[in-house]
C-alpha cells in the first residue's frame, strides 16, 4: 500500500513539475502590444517575470548556457535580461568581442530553453551610432526568433525626453529594417522615472513599443507608482525591466513591505517585471555570494536575501500561471 501511495504521489509531483517547467515562448508565442498591454500571439494579456544578469563587463562568468537553464528551471523565470555594459571598464565599446561572446551565450541559451530574453544596451549616456550598428547586427541575427526583446537605452540620466525620442526613433527604425515585430523597450529621462513626459508625447508610427520603468523599493514609493499609474491609464504600455527591494544605490536594507506593494501593483496592472541582478558584488542588490558556481545549482546558502526574495516572488507568480494553464487544458 505504501509503495502504491508513493507511486501516486510521484506521478502527481511529475505532473505539477511538468506544468511548472512549461516553456514560456511555447506558451505565449510572438509577443505583441495591444493598447497598454503586453499580449501573447493569441492576444491574451501576458506578464513576464524574471531576473537581469549584472553588467556583462563586471560579472561575465554568469553569462553562460547552464545559468540560463538553471534560472528557467529552478527560479521559474520566463524572461532574462542580458545587461551588456557600454560604459565602465572593459565595456562593449572598448572590447566588443568579449561583450558579444557574453551576450550571444545568453541569447542562444534562452532561445534553446524557450525563455524570453532582453538584449539590453546598458548605459546612462547616448551612444547612438554604436547602438544603431549593434542593434542592426542583433536584429539581423535574432530577429526571426520570437524570444528576443530589445532594450535600446537602459537608463537615460539627464537627457530631455525630446532627445531620448530622437535617439529612440533612429534605433527603432534601424531594428525594424530587419525585425518587424519583436518588442522594443524605450527608456525615459532620470533613470526611467519620467513616464509623465512619455504620456504627454509618446512615440508615433511604430508598433510593439513599450516604455521602461525602473524602481528600487526602499527609495521609490507611492509617488512613483502614482506617476506610472497615470501614464498607464493614458495608454502607455509599461515594462519594468529593472527593479529591486533596496535603495536606488543598490545597497542599504531591503524594504520587503514596499517591495511587496510594488509587486502587487505590477500584478494588478499586468505589468512585466525583471529583478536586478545576477552578480556577486558585496552589495545588497547582488543576489549571489562570490562562492556561487557560475553555472547555477545555487541552494539558499549561496543566495543572498535579495536573491531569495526575488526567487520567491518569481516562483510564486509564475507557478500560479502554469497551474492555471494546466487546469484549463
Amino acid at each position: 500500500m505504501l509503495k502504491k501511495q508513493l507511486f501516486i504521489i510521484s506521478l502527481l509531483f511529475g505532473v505539477i513539475s511538468s506544468a511548472m517547467a512549461a516553456d514560456p515562448v511555447k506558451l505565449y508565442g510572438q509577443l505583441q502590444v495591444n493598447g497598454n498591454q503586453l499580449c501573447s500571439e493569441q492576444g491574451e494579456p501576458v506578464v513576464l517575470r524574471g531576473v537581469s544578469y549584472g553588467w556583462h563587463n563586471l560579472w561575465p562568468r554568469f553569462y553562460n548556457k547552464k545559468s540560463v537553464k538553471w534560472l528557467k528551471e529552478d527560479w521559474k523565470c520566463t524572461v532574462l535580461r542580458a545587461a551588456m555594459g557600454t560604459c565602465i571598464e572593459d565595456n562593449y565599446i572598448e572590447n566588443p568581442e568579449h561583450a558579444l561572446n557574453c551576450i550571444n551565450a545568453v541569447v542562444k541559451a534562452a532561445i534553446k530553453n524557450n525563455v524570453y530574453v532582453i538584449i539590453d544596451w546598458h548605459t546612462y549616456y547616448p551612444q547612438k551610432e554604436e547602438a544603431k550598428a549593434f542593434f542592426s547586427m542583433m536584429a539581423q541575427k535574432y530577429g526571426k526568433y520570437p524570444h528576443v526583446i530589445y532594450e535600446i537605452y537602459n537608463e537615460p540620466m539627464e537627457n530631455t525626453w525630446e532627445s531620448v525620442k530622437e535617439y529612440a526613433t533612429d534605433i527603432i527604425t534601424q531594428i525594424r529594417k530587419y525585425d518587424p515585430d519583436n518588442i522594443i523597450l524605450v527608456g525615459s529621462p532620470h533613470w526611467d522615472q519620467d513616464l509623465h513626459l512619455v504620456a504627454a508625447d509618446p512615440l508615433q508610427g511604430f508598433n510593439n513599443i513599450m516604455y521602461t520603468l525602473h524602481f528600487y523599493a526602499a527609495t521609490h514609493k507611492q509617488e512613483l507608482r502614482d506617476r506610472a499609474t497615470a501614464a498607464w491609464e493614458q495608454g502607455i504600455p509599461i515594462f519594468v525591466s529593472e527593479c529591486a527591494g533596496m535603495e536606488c544605490t543598490g545597497d542599504g536594507p531591503l524594504d520587503i513591505e514596499e517591495w511587496t506593494r510594488w509587486v502587487e501593483w505590477m500584478e494588478a496592472h499586468k505589468i512585466s517585471w525583471v529583478n536586478w541582478s545576477i552578480s556577486d558584488k558585496n552589495e545588497t542588490c547582488s543576489m549571489l555570494l562570490p562562492r556561487a558556481d557560475k553555472n547555477g545549482g545555487w541552494d539558499e546558502s549561496l543566495i543572498k536575501p535579495a536573491g531569495r526574495q526575488s526567487r520567491k516572488f518569481i516562483r510564486q507568480y509564475n507557478e500560479a500561471v502554469y497551474r492555471t494553464k494546466k487546469e484549463k487544458k
